[in-house]
């Protein structure tokens, strides 16, 4: 089977490349590019006007499968994903049963083969249960496909716990990733410590709670010498302590969310459940503290922390909803309007949504190099759309966009060279 991406511009930050080419796939592999490309048995797909880049990449998914399929399942998380441009997600082991076992990686795997549209790769638990007691068996789940360790939603506060992780997870090549919050710090919070939090009359988490955290994982990195990777980072703070770290050697890496790149604490105002998440929504000084991290390489990675839920775990008062948005189908389009603030030019954005998430996690993918699988996601960074949650193919609608005008939508996500999706 062959098929010729046609004129597209192609953006593919780990060649350095950005020109106008034909791009010829064949049996689901990048066989060649170049100015012009012939192929009468070839299907032609126009891109002439758009950009043409490696498939998106994101390391920070929750899938809810299984036990939760209420909220989202292999089958919906995955088409949400090709719907926003990514060919591949990690998804996080905060499931029922929680992903500690060879079974439930197994399940994740084999149910991704069936029902999945894009690839998956399951992160597993840190931690028995996510209780932060006992190490799961890190070995073996690595040889079952796990790709990393978190206990995401969680942070492992026992420090010779998180120590021992980083020793035994060393010798499987794979990166330890860290919920970062200090919850004797954060217990019964539910927004950022500050004016508005006091002007609502909502328990606040300081900014301390991140970065004390962050401080800690990064330090034991360093003494164990283990890859250790920053979940959602939100503050200031922590964008300095990874910075330091990073000069210094430690083999640490992080990312931010879109929302976290663009909402700040006053998205809280009016009780807005959807602008309730963990890490709180910071201050506008934290958000432009990312934006210069973002820009000098400290932070790697702009992953969603999709977390879709049940429109009853939001329709609640304040206190009592469930933290976190969906993601998967306005990351993309949040990225680029840091593109049009020129916080990062066109080639930065793919390259910390698809190439530098590759990288972090040692995944295939995020290049269009010859011989690379056809992993790659087709849009127009300047076509504007309005978002509607009630067109979202994820089950959950909990997004505080909802109704915002953004730049960027996918025309056309291929996977392996097979159309997963294509805009209508």
């Amino acid at each position: 089977m062959k098929t010729v991406i046609r004129k597209g511009r192609v953006v593919d930050p780990s060649r350095g490349r950005d020109e106008i080419l034909d791009i010829l796939i064949v049996d689901g592999f990048i066989a060649r590019q170049g100015g012009s490309i012939a192929d009468d048995d070839a299907e032609v797909i126009d891109a002439e006007g758009l950009v043409v880049a490696p498939g998106l990449i994101d390391i920070h998914v929750h899938l809810r499968d299984p036990g939760q399929e209420y909220k989202e399942d292999i089958a919906s998380g995955t088409r949400a994903a090709a719907a926003g441009g990514f060919t591949a997600v990690a998804c996080m082991p905060n499931t029922a049963p929680v992903n500690d076992t060879l079974a439930v990686t197994e399940y994740i795997k084999n149910r991704s083969l069936r029902d999945g549209l894009v690839r998956v790769y399951p992160i597993g638990a840190i931690t028995k249960g996510l209780k932060g007691e006992t190490l799961v068996e890190m070995g073996e789940l690595t040889a079952a496909g796990c790709v990393a360790f978190s206990d995401d939603g969680r942070w492992v506060a026992d420090g010779d716990l998180m120590r021992r992780a980083l020793e035994y997870v060393k010798p499987f090549g794979v990166p330890l990733v860290s919920h970062a919050e200090d919850t004797t710090l954060t217990a019964g919070g539910v927004m950022n410590e500050g004016f508005v939090a006091t002007d609502l009359g909502l328990k606040g988490i300081p900014w301390v709670a991140e970065d004390a955290a962050v401080f800690r994982d990064v330090m034991l990195a360093a003494l164990t010498g283990t890859r250790l990777h920053i979940c959602h980072i939100s503050t200031r703070g922590s964008v300095d302590i990874i910075r330091g770290a990073k000069m210094a050697g430690v083999l640490v890496t992080c990312e931010a969310t879109p929302h976290h790149l663009t909402l700040s604490e006053e998205a809280v105002r009016g009780y807005d459940t959807n602008a309730k998440m963990s890490p709180p929504l910071r201050l506008q000084e934290d958000i432009e503290a990312l934006w210069r991290g973002l820009a000098d390489g400290t932070i790697d990675v702009i992953a969603t922390d999709h977390a879709p839920h049940h429109r009853d775990e939001k329709n609640v008062e304040f206190n009592l909803a469930l933290n976190g948005i969906v993601g998967l189908e306005t990351a993309l389009s949040l990225t680029l309007r840091l593109v049009e603030k020129k916080v990062l030019t066109l080639s930065e954005a793919v390259d910390k949504l698809s190439c530098g998430p590759a990288r972090v996690l040692s995944l295939p993918g995020g290049s269009l190099r010859d011989g690379a699988a056809a992993d790659i996601v087709i849009f127009d960074p300047e076509e504007k759309w309005t978002v509607d949650p009630r067109g979202f193919l994820s089950k959950g609608r909990n997004t505080p966009f909802a109704g915002w005008e953004l730049p960027g939508v996918v025309h056309r996500t291929l996977v392996g060279g097979k159309t997963v999706f294509c805009r209508t």
